[in-house]
């Protein structure tokens, strides 16, 4: 009698299990859909509805006016990147610490690497779904005028890879803050929308004061936004930027250090039991 052999299924066919599965966990949870997949979309609406007459360039010596609407666009971009990677995974990898879905994961012989192989792919797939959806209601509803050359799109490509790979490794580096899950969207939504006024996400980033220009120039979000305005605006818009420079070279290099030091820290810091267990 011959003894059959089971083989346990390879790396890349349980990332595949578990991404399907995080992706169901996600559009099945109301508040995600909601708060994380559709609000950059919501909000262009409504800022598109509130101050769709208004021109970002009154007072240039320049021809061409850009409508509010589409300077808000890029911002929405960048929002949308930072709330799928860091405000979604810095939340619900918290709540699934208190329900002990990581300890009992932590307890299978699932390797821990399928885990969060399966949380970035699933930042990547949210966010091209939200990104297409806030690009076409932008371009089709509100008249959003959109790149036409491959040069921009190319940008676009390498600036959001980069930014879902900061926003992903900064939202597992801070799971570990909030004590609890209870807690974590009281800890994390503060930071989040610190973050987007002192990157100029809701108002023209020449309208902010100089010193917070240079203070947000430590984050990701200032230049992920800085890099999409370069990407959706004029090439004339770049007098508005500070040193007339869309600087996408330092903000390669910032994003690219956050990505660093984000990985280290999830590394040495990311908890699989809760504080109550231990």
């Amino acid at each position: 009698m011959t003894a059959t052999t089971l083989r346990r299924p390879g790396f890349w066919t349980l990332t595949r299990e578990r991404t399907v599965a995080e992706l169901r966990i996600f559009f099945r949870e109301k508040d995600s859909l909601i708060f994380v997949f559709l609000f950059p979309t919501m909000f262009l609406l409504l800022f598109a509805a509130l101050m769709g007459s208004m021109d970002v360039t009154e007072g240039m010596n320049s021809p061409i006016v850009v409508n509010f609407k589409q300077y808000f666009l890029p911002g929405m971009v960048a929002t949308g990147i930072i709330y799928t990677g860091f405000q979604n995974l810095a939340i619900s990898i918290p709540v699934e610490r208190d329900q002990g879905v990581l300890k009992r994961l932590r307890g299978t012989p699932l390797p821990p690497a399928v885990y969060f192989a399966a949380k970035v792919i699933q930042v990547y797939a949210v966010s091209i779904l939200q990104l297409g959806l806030l690009l076409i209601v932008a371009r089709f509803v509100l008249g959003i005028p959109l790149p036409s050359d491959v040069d921009s799109w190319i940008r676009f490509g390498w600036v959001f890879l980069l930014g879902a790979a900061t926003c992903t490794a900064l939202g597992i580096a801070f799971s570990s803050v909030p004590r609890t899950g209870k807690s974590a969207g009281a800890v994390v939504i503060p930071v989040v929308l610190i973050l987007q006024f002192l990157s100029g996400i809701y108002f023209p980033f020449s309208q902010i004061p100089e010193w917070v220009q240079t203070f947000s120039g430590f984050f990701p979000l200032r230049w992920m936004a800085q890099a999409m305005r370069s990407v959706f605006l004029p090439d004339f818009m770049v007098s508005q930027e500070p040193g007339g420079t869309w600087a996408l070279g330092t903000g390669a290099i910032v994003m690219s250090a956050w990505l660093v030091v984000s990985l280290a820290l999830a590394l040495k810091t990311f908890r699989w039991s809760s504080r109550k267990d231990g």
